[in-house]
């Protein structure tokens, strides 16, 4: 009778082990980004494009393809962006698109992600160069 229970409990475990791992394996397969991000909190500055002031907000993430920072300000889809980005020692100055904006729970913020649509292609190499030292890869 003890055998019976000891071997269940066993299958038991296995099977939560097994249902860890497809989980695991499921949770990374739901990133379906062309590029990788990282967390990234820092200075940026950005101008919306016809407009002469600058806002300075903190970035939440970047990737080649975009970044994400949190503002006091709604800015609509598809609103033309230039930036300033400060990326260790250098500032880079891509220009984007806002993908969304999307208000933050339970506050006056929103959280704007913007996919990048004209990057000089040494300031691109930098940044692809940080994010993967970031993420502990090689440089390419």
């Amino acid at each position: 009778m003890c055998y019976i229970f000891l071997q269940e409990v066993r299958d038991i475990a296995t099977a939560a082990s097994k249902k860890k791992a497809l989980m695991a394996i499921l949770a990374r397969s739901k990133e379906n980004r062309s590029f990788p991000r990282i967390d990234f909190h820092s200075q940026l500055r950005y101008q919306l494009r016809g407009k002469p002031d600058f806002d300075n907000v903190v970035s939440n993430d970047i990737s080649c393809g975009g970044l994400r920072f949190t503002s006091d300000k709604f800015i609509p889809t598809s609103t033309l962006v230039m930036l300033e980005v400060n990326v260790l020692n250098r500032v880079l100055r891509p220009i984007g698109k806002v993908a969304w904006s999307m208000p933050v729970a339970h506050s006056d913020r929103n959280q704007t992600g913007v996919e990048f649509t004209e990057f000089n292609a040494l300031e691109r190499n930098y940044l692809r160069d940080f994010v993967n030292m970031q993420r502990g890869e090689g440089l390419t």
